[in-house]
């Protein structure tokens, strides 16, 4: 059966999603089903779908990826806005809709993410208990990753700033949206950045090798306060329970994900939890290049087979 494109209802809107079915898929039996959720600034069609979800249904499952909401071909305004509170709650409505679907086995759901999806992923399931197991790949702690630098400026200089621009938007302004990244690899070094993380994501996201219309690395500057003051972590141990299973390559860049994945595993009540480091491997390596994601995979689909 391949792929279909779905849609499923949020608040007021719709978010536009692909279901990815095993080889020779059956709508008379029931399959475990695992969500896939997309990095900061990316979409359905790019790592979390074409790698993962596609890579999950050659493994037996039925794998749904959709774009965020306000982003990729998802409903919602403003546009490119990414806000963590509604990243983790669209995956409610996307188990809404999984629960009408009669092939889907709605006691065996896991959600695997990818980058800013990874921790969304981690977060969304200490209260979305409908979830039964949880992969992060190079998961990233959105919040934790403004509040350290990469909305342009300390926390109150940001805040400060987003107030200002929020206010000016309220009177009629143009909205304010901000591209995360570079134009190209060259025009980044030529700035002066080095960071490995923000030089790769250029790399994927800017040329041929990841590039997607509903990708679009931007973002509306006034909101980013909303992600300012949210942890993906908070609660972890008392909340996130789940068998977990975090991913991460041995080479940190800006990003945070090396960090981040031993704070969650430090953090999280799960009984079982085990924290893979993938050894010369970045952060952008696990979006896409062969031998590091064959790695994650090796250890992600046992995993969901076993906790499913």
């Amino acid at each position: 059966m391949g792929t279909k494109a779905i849609t499923f209802k949020n608040l007021a809107w719709e978010n536009a999603g692909i279901l990815h079915f095993p080889k020779d898929f059956n709508e008379d039996q029931k399959y475990p089903v695992i969500i896939t959720m997309h990095p900061i600034g990316s979409c359905k069609e790019q790592t979390s779908g074409n790698i993962y979800g596609k890579a999950l249904a050659e493994a037996g499952f039925v794998a749904l990826v959709f774009d965020a909401s306000f982003q990729g071909e998802s409903g919602g305004t403003p546009r490119y806005m990414e806000n963590p509170y509604q990243r983790t709650d669209d995956v409610r409505y996307a188990i809404d809709y999984l629960e009408t679907l009669p092939y889907i086995n709605t006691e065996k759901i896991g959600i695997l993410g990818v980058c800013g999806g990874g921790a969304y992923s981690l977060n969304i399931a200490m209260t979305e208990r409908r979830i039964k197991a949880v992969v992060s790949i190079t998961g990233v702690n959105f919040g934790r990753l403004l509040r350290d630098g990469f909305a342009g400026g300390s926390p109150m200089e940001v805040l400060n700033n987003t107030a200002f621009q929020r206010s000016a938007e309220a009177k009629g302004e143009n909205l304010l949206t901000i591209n995360m990244l570079p134009e190209s690899v060259e025009a980044g070094k030529q700035a002066g950045i080095t960071d490995i993380d923000v030089l790769e994501a250029t790399d994927y996201y800017k040329t041929a090798r990841g590039q997607f219309p509903g990708g679009a690395t931007s973002a509306v500057y006034s909101r980013l306060s909303i992600g300012m003051g949210w942890d993906a972590f908070y609660l972890a141990e008392t909340l996130l329970t789940q068998p977990i299973l975090v991913i991460i390559g041995d080479k940190p860049g800006g990003f945070g994900a090396y960090r981040d994945g031993y704070e969650i595993i430090r953090r999280a009540a799960s009984i079982k939890k085990e924290l893979v480091v993938l050894k010369n491997t970045s952060h952008y390596e696990l979006y896409d290049q062969p031998e590091p994601v064959r790695q994650a995979l090796e250890k992600a689909v046992p995993f969901f087979k076993e906790n499913l």
